[in-house]
């Protein structure tokens, strides 16, 4: 099995296909198991390649504290081990805040963001958003992964027919660590990045599920404010969009990425597209 050490961590990893490098970011309590769907569709005109962050799937879980620049850290040290000196990210949720966190501190690297429900900060500034994070930890540290899994599930999967997401899920929650899996819950509080957005130059696709935990006119107001992104809404989707609806999240990624010609200059900007 692949590891690259980064920062003195072990980190799974997995690539396949040939082109440009594509790294996806999985999101808190995922894995690199999670992008089936987008590495199938990406592998025949992308090197894809996928990793397990610190502190989950098979990677090293040191104890914490963990922080948002600090996994950033770990997949800058990742790519340039590997010898990726340029690569497209592709991140959802704790994953999209990592992306934005590169594009930030290794802006030459960054050839493309492309963000799945998630955005540049989560700031707990009410009441109800404080009250929700520590309703995940006190669950977590009670009850355990799999009944934390069980109650996260079924908001990600809420369809009757959705069960074998739904217990496929579960199974995955359950197998992750728990003092590794709290310490990266931790890091992502009160996260943001530190310069106006608009200092990120890359292009970037905003993707969010019409049915995410945060709303489209969240994403809609930071779009506007990066300097060249677009904004697809995906239907019928929540926070899990990769795979609830893989079909709508690949034709958007392949559609964004195709933008891109051999001299890897974006062929339009997209500033009228955050509505």
């Amino acid at each position: 099995m692949p590891f690259i050490t980064a920062n003195q961590q072990r980190l799974y990893y997995e690539m396949q296909g040939s082109g440009e490098p594509v790294l996806l970011l999985h999101g808190l309590g995922s894995s690199s198991q999670d992008w089936p769907h987008q590495v199938s569709a990406l592998q025949s005109d992308f090197q894809v390649i996928t990793l397990d962050l610190r502190g989950h799937g098979q990677s090293s879980k040191p104890p914490g504290p963990y922080s948002i620049k600090m996994l950033a850290d770990d997949v800058r040290c990742f790519a340039k081990q590997l010898g990726l000196h340029q690569y497209h990210l592709i991140g959802i949720s704790m994953g999209g805040m990592i992306a934005f966190q590169l594009a930030v501190d290794q802006p030459p690297q960054v050839l493309s963001l492309s963000i799945i429900n998630s955005g540049p900060h989560l700031i707990a500034r009410s009441w109800k958003i404080r009250c929700l994070i520590y309703q995940r930890l006190l669950i977590t540290q009670l009850l355990g992964m799999r009944i934390t899994g069980k109650f996260i599930m079924q908001k990600l999967f809420p369809k009757p027919e959705q069960h074998a997401l739904r217990q496929q899920g579960v199974e995955k929650w359950a197998a992750n660590d728990k003092a590794a899996y709290v310490n990266a819950f931790k890091a992502i509080i009160n996260w943001s990045v530190a310069v106006p957005l608009n200092n990120i130059k890359c292009p970037c696709l905003i993707l969010t599920g019409d049915r995410d935990y945060t709303p489209i006119s969240y994403k809609a107001d930071y779009c506007q404010q990066l300097a060249n992104a677009k904004l697809v809404v995906i239907e019928d989707s929540g926070h899990a969009s990769p795979l609830d609806q893989p079909a709508q999240v690949n034709q958007a990624l392949l559609d964004f990425l195709d933008q891109y010609d051999a001299t890897r200059n974006y062929k339009s900007t997209a500033k009228n597209a955050c509505t």
